[in-house]
């Protein structure tokens, strides 16, 4: 079973107006995004979080990171704390929502050892810069989103904490709670710690945090440093505390009449109107998925007994639907940026997927599987710079 640690944990100090200085994650931004949200404020943590310049840019940012801490920009916990993370927000039902979860260490395991488990396979990522950000600031910046399989981390989360500082993007209101007493967080550690963690979305960070623990164990010698944990959002893995929607799948390298050729062994083919929002709960409610191409759009129907020996998931069926095809895959969120996509000549065709059921992501869990890659995305998504979560430095 996983570890969970408590840290004395880095916040911008109190009376902050964190509208301006907390960002999404780095790897959802542009470069516009990112000099949009530096000129918000001097000390926003995309200063820190996506360094910009020349060969020294890494070593900048742990100097601006070491400013910020010397003139109290930053500030850091007296005592290792957990920190409790509420997402509110409206669904696309108009369901009033909140997710709540916690912000801790998350042991860093070997893989294949247990306790923390993969739920997809990931696609090539260069990881050098996540590495080298790591090393020269000597901190977690951005969290790695971790499920817990454990029940009753939800009911143990309910009563507040210490109010630390909220914000509110994209119609989500962040808001994060200091907890410092010990029975709480043995409490909540003793939940989590009980049953695996299922990284939902981060993979790469985790990856990184296994090489840079590594590098630490080699240059101390020592196996109980901060470097052992890696700063992770927790939540339980049941249906309100889940908002998950679908990644979609764009192909070039090929003609939509060819791609419908590939498809029409596996699925029946009928015409469909324009793809809209409500498409999406159609294609669950139906079963079906959508062929998008530059003058069509298409109702993609499994034919019965096909998929028998297929995982459950619109993903595992496209992989062997198309096993034989030059399509060449690329995943992209949103139907109104996938419409664009092919519009625009971009790509050749999409198809509109469904998102992954929780009892798939449980059962895959359980049997210790993967998903094909991108088969989740998870929302709302995390914001970065409201904990920083001290290492271990080199």
């Amino acid at each position: 079973m996983p570890k969970i640690a408590p840290f004395a944990a880095l916040r911008y100090a109190a009376g902050t107006d964190l509208q301006l200085v907390i960002a999404p994650p780095y790897d959802v931004l542009s470069a516009a995004d990112v000099a949009e949200l530096g000129a918000l404020d001097e000390h926003n943590i995309v200063h820190v979080d996506v360094p910009t310049g020349g060969d020294d840019r890494y070593q900048v940012a742990a100097r601006t990171l070491d400013e910020w801490l010397a003139s109290g920009v930053l500030v850091r916990d007296d005592t290792p704390s957990l920190t409790i993370y509420r997402m509110s927000f409206t669904d696309a039902t108009g369901t009033d929502r909140t997710i709540v979860g916690v912000l801790a260490g998350l042991e860093v395991v070997d893989l294949d050892a247990g306790g923390v488990l993969p739920h997809e396979r990931t696609t090539p990522k260069a990881v050098t810069d996540r590495l080298d950000l790591t090393r020269a600031t000597a901190t977690n910046l951005s969290p790695v989103w971790g499920l817990s399989l454990a029940s009753g981390l939800t009911a143990a989360l309910a009563a507040p904490g210490e109010p630390v500082g909220s914000m509110t993007a994209d119609g989500v209101l962040h808001s994060v709670e200091r907890i410092t007493d010990p029975a709480r967080i043995a409490e909540i550690t003793a939940i989590i710690g009980a049953d695996d963690v299922l990284i939902a979305d981060g993979h790469h960070r985790y990856s990184i945090s296994r090489s840079y623990r590594d590098e630490v164990r080699a240059a101390s010698g020592r196996t109980d440093t901060e470097a052992e944990f890696t700063l992770t959002f927790i939540n339980e893995l049941v249906a309100d505390q889940l908002s998950i929607e679908a990644i979609h799948r764009t192909y070039t390298n090929i003609c939509v009449d060819e791609l419908r050729a590939n498809l029409s062994g596996c699925f029946d083919i009928e015409l469909a109107p324009a793809p809209t929002p409500a498409m999406l709960a159609q294609m669950v409610e139906l079963g079906r998925l959508v062929l998008i191409g530059p003058d069509t759009t298409e109702w993609l129907i499994p034919k019965p007994g096909v998929f028998d020996d297929v995982r459950a998931l619109d993903g595992a069926y496209l992989e062997h639907a198309l096993t034989d095809s030059r399509a060449e895959v690329s995943y992209q969120h949103g139907l109104d940026e996938v419409v664009e996509l092919v519009a625009s000549g971009q790509v050749n065709a999409a198809i509109l997927i469904r998102p992954t059921s929780l009892a798939e992501i449980q059962r895959t869990a359980r049997e210790g599987l993967l998903m094909p890659p991108k088969s989740t995305f998870f929302t709302p998504k995390l914001r970065t710079g409201l904990v920083i979560r001290p290492t271990a430095a080199l």
